[in-house]
């Protein structure tokens, strides 16, 4: 018996395509040029084509349970406890599964965080009921160190059984010792202080996880996903040598250590990271002759991609970061609020942090298929090579004495921060797009609303007796806040931001291409650029640029109409008094003539947008 659904096969009505005949469709469009123009590349080198035939014979990434949820965690990182407290029992009161209680001086408090005292614990956690299926992640540093162990005592001072608690205690002296560069104690110091400290609740009666590989260290520094992949196998690896080590069985000890990634915005790279991970683990385990068992991966979306500058855009970041983490297999996920990066988030930002994942989990049903990525060639492929990469780099960092070693030889910040500046760079030149800081900018944005809340000082923390490179986080847009920032301090002192005017030659058909570019380039740094209409008489020109009240200026036209007015309207933006004059394209046959007459810059798509930026404020402010 055929069934309705039967006779709706939609690929039915398609002849079947191989690769090669994509490839031959793709080759017509590219006319001649090599197909090799549209292989994409990672990071790490990783070569992303633009199209994959199925594979094959692939089999899903066991992660969750079937069809089951992720944990929906809220980050709770308010200084006040009693703010803090209101703060949890409204987002598990309106679709929050776990709580995120991060402590002052964590990695990512990123200047807030808990007061990790008994009495603010107590506070905090009033109303909660840590047993009764809710989870609580604890992200603490050198400075909130006790947390773990007095929220260990809250629990058994309610009277609660520990087992029934999902605590993760979130242990990770060496991601802090990662992030500052320096630690009181060496690794002979640092193992049995951990070991004592997970074996003592463990004898509580909690289940853990208890100490957390926590890959935010790498990434939040600007790393690579290979690069976090590896930390982060090479971290929990340390701490399932040192607990075996201590007399925990490797059955047991895989379990009391789990690990943490940041998901971005970059959809497939976050995807295949998350499935990766669970691959290199199950290695792990297989060369410690353990059966394979899936380890518990939080997601956290990141905070390099934040912006400061139109801060809307962050919810689709997060978005597609939790979209990604969710199908990947991330057993939870945090989602920082958009407005973090200015502050500490008001109630509709964390509101929109939860509902960000209740609405992929509720309404998109994202967790009811296991692995949906399993066979995508594409997919597949990634995760592979991640893998690869990963295992490669990873086993450098063992031949270097561990994780511990490989920080104190500067091996790992070496690694990172080459990559680092590479991106950097890619930032600058907006080959990396951030939509609202280095593309498509808004200078009339309105504020946004945060809560007033003083960052926590911290006071230094012990006696640094091993140093070493630290690995601080980073906000990729932070150089081109910098200038808006400075715009806006120029708007308040003098009442205008500085101005670019656009000396648009020709019809609208010429020079709108260009003058779209510029202004997008311009207003990126805050340079309001003031637009104008097509014009062919260089006095007239003159004339309007005066008026403008601008001190720069950029010639915005076709390449054929540059040949034939470009030199001439230079020429008379100089005399009219212009101290900077920029022309939007790429140097050509022309320039040396251009030059002579007055033109001092080419802005063009690829060139460093943001040197050129800081270049014209210095230029602004000679006069």
């Amino acid at each position: 018996m055929t069934s309705a659904t039967d006779e709706l096969r939609l690929a039915a009505d398609f002849a079947p395509a191989s690769y090669d005949d994509w490839r031959k469709l793709v080759d017509g469009v590219l006319k001649g040029a090599p197909f090799e123009k549209l292989v994409g590349k990672t990071s790490d080198g990783i070569e992303i084509e633009p199209i994959y035939p199925r594979a094959r014979g692939a089999s899903p990434v066991a992660g969750r349970a079937a069809a089951a949820p992720w944990q929906i965690m809220q980050r709770i990182d308010h200084p006040d406890a009693a703010q803090a407290n209101a703060q949890a029992l409204l987002d598990l009161e309106n679709g929050a599964t776990g709580l995120t209680l991060v402590f002052v001086g964590a990695n990512g408090a990123h200047g807030f965080g808990m007061e990790p005292s008994v009495e603010a614990i107590e506070k905090v956690l009033d109303g909660i009921f840590v047993d009764a299926g809710i989870s609580i992640e604890l992200q603490i540093g050198p400075p909130s160190r006790m947390a773990a162990i007095h929220i260990a005592e809250y629990v058994k001072r309610r009277g609660l059984d520990p087992a029934a608690c999902d605590i993760r205690f979130g242990l990770d002296p060496i991601g802090a010792c990662a992030v500052r560069g320096a630690s009181p104690y060496g690794w002979s110091v640092i193992e049995p202080a951990i070991t004592g400290a997970i074996k003592g609740l463990a004898a509580m009666g909690f289940k853990g996880p208890f100490a957390v590989a926590d890959g935010r260290v790498i990434h939040d520094a600007g790393g690579s996903e290979v690069q976090e992949l590896a930390f982060v196998l090479a971290t929990a690896l340390a701490y399932l040598r040192t607990l075996e080590g201590a007399g925990v069985t490797l059955e047991n000890a895989r379990s009391m250590v789990y690990a943490r990634l940041s998901a971005d915005a970059d959809q497939f790279l976050t995807l295949a990271k998350f499935r990766a991970l669970r691959l290199l683990w199950a290695r792990i385990e297989q060369a410690c002759e353990l059966t394979p068992k899936p380890i518990f991966i939080t997601a956290q979306t990141a905070w390099r991609m934040l912006t400061k500058r139109d801060p809307y855009v962050n919810m689709l970041r997060a978005t597609i970061a939790t979209f990604s983490a969710g199908l990947g297999g991330a057993n939870a996920v945090t989602v920082l609020p958009h407005t973090l990066a200015l502050g500490l988030p008001d109630p509709f930002a964390r509101r929109v942090a939860r509902n960000t994942q209740l609405v992929l989990l509720e309404e998109s049903n994202l967790a009811k298929v296991s692995d949906p990525a399993a066979g995508s060639g594409g997919i597949e492929a990634l995760t592979r090579e991640l893998c690869d990469a990963a295992w490669s780099l990873f086993q450098e960092t063992e031949k270097a004495g561990g994780v511990f070693a490989s920080l104190e030889q500067n091996l790992i910040q070496r690694k990172v921060a080459a990559t680092r500046t590479v991106r950097e760079q890619n930032i600058a030149k907006r080959k990396e797009v951030l939509t609202g800081a280095t593309e498509f900018p808004n200078l009339h944005e309105a504020d946004v609303a945060v809560l007033d809340a003083k960052p926590v000082v911290l006071a230094p923390y012990g006696e640094a007796k091993f140093k070493f490179d630290p690995l601080p986080p980073m906000r990729l847009a932070a150089p081109f806040e910098v200038l808006r920032d400075r715009s806006d301090q120029i708007l308040k002192d003098r009442g205008a931001r500085p101005k670019v005017f656009l000396a648009n030659l020709g019809t609208a058909a010429d020079f709108t291409a260009r003058a779209t570019f510029a202004k997008s380039f311009f207003e990126t740094g805050g340079i309001e650029a003031l637009d104008s209409e097509g014009f062919v008489d260089p006095a007239a020109l003159a004339a309007a640029f005066k008026a403008s009240g601008a001190a720069l200026a950029c010639l915005c036209s076709s390449d054929k109409v540059y040949a034939g007015h470009a030199a001439a309207a230079a020429k008379a933006l100089q005399d009219a008094g212009a101290k900077h004059i920029y022309l939007a394209g790429r140097a050509s046959e022309q320039e040396a003539a251009l030059r002579a007459a007055g033109v001092k810059d080419f802005v063009f798509a690829g060139g460093d947008a943001l040197v050129t930026l800081q270049e014209a404020y210095r230029l602004m402010e000679r006069t």
